[in-house]
């Protein structure tokens, strides 16, 4: 198959799937019970955590292995400017609007936090493809392309885990869809940037990765963890939280 369809496919495959993710909001009825509210932002809790360790705190703590010993470091440094990034945006778009308190809402910072997580991902499909087409070898777009099945994979849990939880928010089944596709809008166009750029980006995806984590870590822990303990039946929402992580590690060490 020529080299360029495959790219297409592969690129265009990681968006299909978010899409296809966030389409499962369209299997349940309007009103969301607190039970399966808590339900689906613990199942979103635990995905998101498991997606920071497996997706991209691992992987740029061993793209940072010319650091030595100091590996961690620029994943320490970019989780705390993941968070600090969600605090400092939610403070201006505050200060913009001249509001009191938080701006930004409990689904907005999802939404942000797994857009920004999408930006590594996508670039690293892109960063596969171009470095394959440097190789020329066929084991080499091979390689690229099980690397775009497997966070497509992936991609499809997580567009629930966004489409899910708005549900509750927005009580609009299509505004839900949308904003779980939306979500993964990000990931076919840093492909292309990466796939152009894969050199001159390839050095800097520990930091992108880390400071990803960071956001995600920072909303699950301020959002949607409370917003899983509040139903009444609270096993309810940490049953969710084991499901959801125990699903994306093993998809995350399965697909590699």
């Amino acid at each position: 198959m020529d080299f360029t369809l495959i790219t297409i496919l592969g690129i265009c495959f990681i968006f299909l799937m978010t899409t296809l993710g966030a389409a499962v909001v369209f299997f349940f009825k309007k009103e969301v019970s607190a039970a399966c509210n808590s339900l689906f932002f613990g199942f979103a809790s635990g995905l998101m955590i498991a997606a920071s360790i497996w997706s991209l705190i691992l992987p740029s703590i061993e793209g940072a292995s010319s650091f030595g010993k100091w590996a961690f470091l620029p994943s320490a440094i970019s989780i705390i400017l993941g968070g600090l990034f969600l605090v400092v945006i939610d403070k201006i778009l505050a200060a913009i609007n001249k509001k009191k308190g938080p701006y930004l809402s409990k689904s907005s910072k999802l939404f942000l936090a797994v857009t920004l997580h999408n930006i590594p991902e996508g670039l690293a499909v892109g960063l596969s493809f171009g470095s394959a087409m440097v190789i020329g070898t066929q084991s080499a777009v091979m390689g690229a392309l099980a690397l775009a099945v497997g966070i497509g994979i992936q991609n499809f849990p997580e567009g629930a885990a966004i489409s899910l939880p708005m549900l509750q928010k927005s009580h609009s089944k299509f505004r839900s869809f949308m904003f779980g596709m939306l979500s993964g809008v990000v990931e076919p166009i840093m492909a292309v940037i990466g796939f152009f750029l894969s050199t001159q980006l390839s050095s800097l995806m520990p930091w992108f990765l880390a400071f990803s984590a960071g956001a995600m870590l920072f909303v699950v822990a301020e959002e949607l963890i409370p917003e899983a303990k509040l139903s009444a039946k609270s096993s309810i929402g940490s049953w969710g939280f084991l499901i959801g992580f125990v699903l994306m590690m093993v998809l995350d060490v399965a697909l590699g």
